[in-house]
């Protein structure tokens, strides 16, 4: 089995930061992309940002400038710093990763069950 566990979300005013963090565990071989997804309840989730295991990353246009997606392969983690946060980034964010169990011949993606970013305007 597979678990993906977010921390760092909560309540922040407008212009602050909040650094999410996603820790993978479990029979996990190798982890390729992953990343930070967005989510109003009934409404499609939306990409936020996702990193390569090499290292190259994707932010979407919201994100561009404020927020930061980073790695650490050793422990198998994301993380995504925001910074100037607005009223507008209110969401439930959830990371995911894409991961090659032992044992196992193909990759499935995995999600965490999600955190509570609210900024106050």
């Amino acid at each position: 089995q597979v678990q993906l566990v977010e921390s760092g979300g909560g309540l922040v005013q407008a212009g602050g930061p909040l650094r999410l963090a996603c820790a993978a565990s479990g029979s996990i071989f190798s982890s390729s992309d992953m990343g930070w997804y967005r989510q109003v309840p009934g409404k499609q989730r939306k990409l936020v940002a996702s990193i390569t295991d090499t290292g190259s990353t994707s932010l979407a246009d919201s994100a561009k400038g404020r927020f930061t997606i980073s790695r650490d392969n050793a422990k198998n983690t994301v993380s995504l710093q925001m910074n100037s946060l607005k009223p507008d980034d209110t969401d439930v964010y959830y990371c995911n990763a894409l991961i090659k169990r032992y044992y196992r011949d193909s990759l499935s993606l995995y999600w965490g069950q999600g955190t509570q970013v609210t900024v106050s305007s």
